[in-house]
């Protein structure tokens, strides 16, 4: 199994509020360091902004990235498109990893896929109850 944590749906749609905070923190520090003129790869984001004060909305957008791609790895989140708001749950059918599919602009978790199809195949939840 690649992930250590796996959710079922009442348990996703419970972090939900949680979840929804984080990664709309996550959208306008990407906003924000976008404007900035600041290549969002975020991967590199420790490297660009060490060694020199890069401002103070810049070097909170930079903490409050960080901080909230943290707090989602901690969850076993993974974040498919922080632009899209899409968010995938691990989740477990019939012994096999699958993930739940949410994006942050809809009210519940209501859609699942398997680790090859990914977004352009999710398959509403009610088959996976």
């Amino acid at each position: 199994m690649l992930h250590q944590r796996h959710y079922t749906a009442d348990q996703a749609n419970a972090l939900l509020p949680e979840v929804r905070v984080t990664v709309r923190r996550l959208q306008e520090a990407k906003r924000v360091l976008q404007d900035e003129g600041f290549d969002t790869g975020f991967a590199t984001l420790a490297d660009v902004v060490g060694g020199a004060y890069p401002g103070r909305e810049r070097a909170y957008a930079a903490v409050a990235a960080t901080l909230g791609f943290e707090h989602l790895e901690e969850l076993d989140l993974l974040v498919r498109d922080l632009e899209a708001g899409l968010i995938d749950f691990p989740a477990l059918r019939d012994g096999r990893e699958v993930y739940l599919s949410w994006q942050v602009d809809e009210h519940e978790v209501a859609h699942w896929h398997t680790a090859e199809t990914g977004y352009p195949s999710r398959f509403p939840l009610d088959p996976f109850s």
